[in-house]
């Protein structure tokens, strides 16, 4: 690559510290000197963590000045002004890591490359999920039907999209009609340890797309030992885990990171119980302490676990299926070794050395011939 090359972030928003800003670091960690562009910066949601992002150069939008700024969703309608007046024209790559809030939808020049880390089309506007009912109000099925349409002809302004997984990949296939790199997030693997015999453990956000009730209620039903690591907004939910919840059931709240290595040393596996994820940073951790993993065979965990050498997947959302899945579980036995093998395919540095290169090609086809034809990443 260009020494001279003038690099450009785009990011959709700063209010949590998750997934989609944990690879935002690492990438940054590439082009350090690179201005990151995002709609705006809560920095009272993100308290203690914002120190994470000291001494970025940060570049909000107008939103940053918005009223209401705890529930962007409700200014959505002004996503297509928000992107489009950010001037990227002095530079010669743009990387966005782009999700609910499209910030994808930058425009650029016709010189300039921009590679789009895609975490997913977003699911509100393109998907009715099993656990996430909604029942709109007119207005709001107006409105998402001209994002919908938005979004579509923003998506063909990337010029390569990258994105965490084949059930990622397959989305965006069939809703943006492009085909997509799979380079899945960077995850730090332990690379040690053993699973341990006191408990099963959910770790996560505690929301109903996550389905944690389906955990609840198959340990509650067997008289198993669960512990629970990881908050939520939605009280009522948060309410109705609990009442679900035998006395074998623990809610331990959100953990510091260094307290994590010390909860997966006495657990007997990770249980995700999501079906409409398409990947796991909680599981590719847990493998990376030795510990095997039970997840839905109809999320993206299924690029990740490896059914009966790294964990087992359960084939349909429902606590009949998980509770099958536990009584398996506890009739085999798996290798910590061959869990933190398949960890280490996720580590930091395979992520940084595959986007590299993936940039690298891109950079020279653009140069070479302006706009290369896709190829099909599915081959």
């Amino acid at each position: 690559m260009a020494a001279n090359i003038k690099v450009a972030l785009v990011h959709d928003y700063l209010r949590e510290y998750g997934d989609a800003e944990r690879l935002l670091q690492v990438i940054h960690r590439l082009y350090p000197d690179a201005p990151l562009y995002t709609a705006f910066v809560d920095y009272q949601q993100l308290g203690t963590e914002a120190k994470r992002f000291a001494g970025w150069d940060m570049r909000t939008t107008f939103a940053q000045k918005l009223p209401g700024i705890a529930h962007p969703h409700r200014w959505r309608g002004l996503l297509p002004y928000l992107w489009e007046n950010i001037d990227l024209s002095e530079f010669d790559l743009v990387i966005s890591s782009s999700g609910d809030f499209v910030s994808k939808s930058v425009l650029t020049r016709a010189e300039t490359l921009h590679v789009s880390y895609c975490h997913t089309p977003p699911r509100h506007l393109w998907e009715r999920l099993r656990s996430h009912p909604q029942s709109l109000h007119w207005y709001d099925t107006w409105l998402d039907t001209r994002l919908r349409q938005y979004d579509f002809y923003a998506s063909q302004r990337v010029d390569r999209y990258i994105t965490n997984s084949h059930t990622a990949a397959r989305r965006i296939s069939k809703f943006y009609n492009r085909p997509a790199e799979v380079i899945p997030p960077p995850i730090k693997v332990h690379g040690e340890g053993q699973a341990g015999d006191r408990y099963y453990l959910y770790a996560g956000k505690l929301t109903r797309q996550m389905q944690v009730e389906l955990v609840v209620r198959a340990c509650t039903q067997l008289d198993r030992p669960l512990w629970i690591v990881g908050t939520g907004h939605d009280a009522e939910y948060l309410d109705s885990l609990r009442s679900l919840a035998g006395p074998e059931v623990k809610f331990l709240g959100e953990a510091p990171e260094e307290a994590l290595p010390s909860l997966y040393a006495e657990a007997k596996a990770l249980v995700f119980p999501c079906s409409s994820a398409d990947f796991s940073r909680e599981a590719v951790e847990a493998m990376g302490h030795g510990i095997p993993v039970i997840a839905s065979q109809q999320s993206g965990l299924r690029e990740v676990v490896l059914d009966y050498r790294t964990g087992i997947l359960f084939p349909q959302p429902t606590v009949e299926s998980l509770v099958d899945a536990l009584n398996e579980f506890e009739g085999l036995r798996f290798s910590s070794v061959a869990c933190i093998e398949r960890a280490e395919e996720f580590a930091e540095s395979v992520f940084v050395d595959r986007l590299q290169w993936f940039i690298a090609q891109a950079l020279d086809a653009h140069h070479a011939i302006g706009v290369e034809p896709e190829r099909d990443s599915f081959a």
